[in-house]
């Protein structure tokens, strides 16, 4: 069978390479075309269009880049009609695969998405697109199902990816291996800086990060630096630091070794916890953007790990109460306050279990895959 995926940000080729390597255990014939990363390569599809080259945070940010994305929907379609697959899966990136989805059932082709865009957070009326346009909807948050069974759209509750992903890499990895890469001694605490995967969240918030951890000399800092991002980006901000260290594209082995964490908020809060690091969730997008956001979501939490608890688990600081003073708050809290600490052990292993109630979300997702095109 012929497959094209789209998947248009980090966690989405991270997720797209384990549904194609659970698809090619039913199907050994299988071929992919896709929009992804490196990891969606390694598995043996053929890459179209790179997430780095895709990736863009905010309203602002998207209506300046416009012409870009049209340009990019455009060719996308084409590249559709000419591959001509047996199936098309979505991976979240709703801006851009809704519109596809919706041509792409137009034109007949069958149409799968897994893990579901974030419809519940704001413009809920978007689900009726999505009914009209996927014939097969897999879920990976525990309230999804119940959220999409008001819209009478029956939908796959799967899982979540990162539970299988996190549990294969903690068998088989040597945290001792990070300590010895990065020339960390013992006696000192570990802070993972994780500023994002996009070059726009990377400017706005490692150089608060970075000031943050300027007032905590004792400890060492590394900043978890994405496999898409050039070196300059991270390093024209970490010079200037004696106690900052840089890890390329291994953010787990960073997580491993972590006795605390300043995350930006989106896929990686949620693997934060699910490593049990403590953490503080940040969040700064442009004045314009966040005032539309502000208007237009309806969700009380930013974090997945907040979301999926609804409850406040870790401290989220967004937009004007992003600062290094607020995180070096919190950051002393959840390093030393031993009840704060412990509270958030307790919340993490509860979170843990809702989210393997699903099952392996690749296989699961694979086998549905597999009886849609039977």
């Amino acid at each position: 069978m012929k497959y094209y995926i789209i998947a248009g940000e980090a966690s989405g080729d991270l997720h797209a390479s384990r549904l194609i390597r659970a698809i090619k255990e039913n199907d050994k014939n299988a071929m992919f075309r896709a929009w992804g990363g490196d990891l969606m390569q390694q598995e043996g599809a053929d890459i179209v269009r790179h997430y780095r080259d895709l990736a863009f945070m905010g309203f602002a940010e998207v209506i300046s880049n416009l012409p870009t994305i049209l340009g990019n929907m455009r060719f996308c379609k084409k590249d559709i009609l000419q591959y001509q697959p047996d199936l098309v899966i979505f991976v979240d990136y709703p801006g851009f695969n809704i519109p596809i989805a919706s041509f792409a059932k137009s034109k007949g082709f069958k149409t799968a998405y897994y893990i579901s865009p974030q419809v519940w957070a704001w413009k809920e009326s978007r689900v009726n697109t999505l009914k009209r346009a996927v014939d097969k909807m897999m879920v990976i948050l525990p309230f999804e199902k119940s959220f999409y069974e008001k819209w009478n759209y029956p939908v796959e509750y799967v899982g979540h990816p990162l539970i299988e992903i996190i549990e294969d890499y903690s068998m088989n990895s040597a945290p001792g291996l990070v300590k010895n890469q990065l020339g960390i001694g013992t006696g000192k605490k570990t802070i993972a800086l994780l500023p994002g995967s996009r070059k726009q969240e990377i400017l706005k918030k490692l150089p608060i990060m970075l000031e943050a951890a300027a007032r905590f000399p004792e400890h060492v800092f590394i900043v978890g630096q994405a496999p898409g991002i050039a070196d300059e980006m991270i390093t024209q901000f970490t010079g200037k630091f004696s106690n900052i260290k840089v890890l390329k594209g291994n953010t787990y082995g960073l997580l491993s070794i972590a006795d605390a964490a300043i995350v930006t908020s989106g896929t990686a809060t949620l693997e934060t916890a699910l490593f049990g690091v403590p953490e503080v969730v940040c969040y700064l997008g442009s004045p314009i953007s966040y005032a539309i956001a502000k208007r237009i979501i309806k969700i009380k939490y930013i974090s997945l790990v907040n979301l999926i608890m609804d409850k406040p688990v870790v401290t989220e600081l967004i937009q004007h109460r992003l600062t290094a003073e607020n995180i070096s708050k919190s950051l002393e809290k959840i390093l030393s306050d031993e009840p704060t600490i412990r509270q958030m052990e307790l919340d993490y292993h509860q979170l843990s279990e809702l989210l393997q109630a699903g099952g392996k979300a690749s296989e699961k997702a694979a086998s549905i895959i597999q009886s849609m095109l039977q």
